[in-house]
């Protein structure tokens, strides 16, 4: 997996700062008019299912999603074509009693700058697995 494509390169970077749990260093990635979708469409973290759109919207989403859990990435590959990146794999979100994993595709599109402008992350909440955590 090369990094140097640029959207490859943000992708890992933002993947980076979520297992780190840094979250400034994360929405520095993005541009100001940036878009996060994860999942793309109506979820729990998305009533509307119009994403969460600039930062404020982003660091909100990192409130409600990111902060209370241990996420963890598992990569099978990335495609770098044009100003985006795929990303195909699975994440593990832990969080209380509760582990969660879903395999998804995650596409970075970035800007002339490298700056993130797009996250959609594509998993199905019907697919998610499971598993409860001993106390």
């Amino acid at each position: 997996m090369s990094l140097e494509h640029p959207a490859r390169r943000a992708g890992l970077a933002s993947q980076g700062a979520v297992r780190a749990k840094r979250k400034d260093e994360w929405l520095a990635l993005f541009a100001p008019d940036a878009r996060v979708e994860d999942p793309v469409g109506v979820s729990p973290y998305d009533p509307a299912g119009e994403g969460h759109w600039g930062l404020e919207a982003i660091a909100a989403f990192w409130d409600l999603a990111i902060e209370p859990s241990r996420i963890e990435f598992t990569w099978a590959d990335s495609f770098a074509c044009g100003d985006e990146a795929a990303f195909t794999g699975t994440i593990r979100s832990t969080r209380a009693e509760l582990a969660v994993e879903v395999d998804l595709v995650a596409v970075y599109r970035v800007n002339a700058d490298g700056k993130i402008v797009a996250l959609r992350a594509f998993w199905e909440l019907a697919r998610a697995r499971v598993t409860p955590l001993p106390n």
